[in-house]
């Protein structure tokens, strides 16, 4: 992939367990269903969108036009997630 790739790291928002990755178990703190009958369901941090946002800058694509190539960049946080 090149010089500017930061291979061997792991990106995303941090969960409630401080790291990138959720806690993967049923009623914790990262699952959005709640009450006895949870069946643990887990909300992604991170959206497809910012992945090729980022992809997308690094290819010269401008802050300005990414709206018009991924039009639901602006329903999500960073637009880059530095992995480039």
């Amino acid at each position: 992939m090149g010089g500017a790739v930061h291979g061997g790291d792991f990106f995303g928002l941090p969960t409630s367990n401080g790291t990138v990755f959720p806690t993967l178990a049923a009623g914790s703190s990262d699952d959005t269903d709640s009450g006895t009958g949870a069946r643990g369901r887990f909300i992604p941090s991170v959206a497809v969108d910012q992945f090729g946002a980022t992809l997308a800058s690094w290819f010269g694509v401008a802050g300005a036009d990414l709206p018009v190539v991924f039009p639901n960049i602006n329903n999500f946080g960073p637009h880059n997630l530095g992995f480039l």
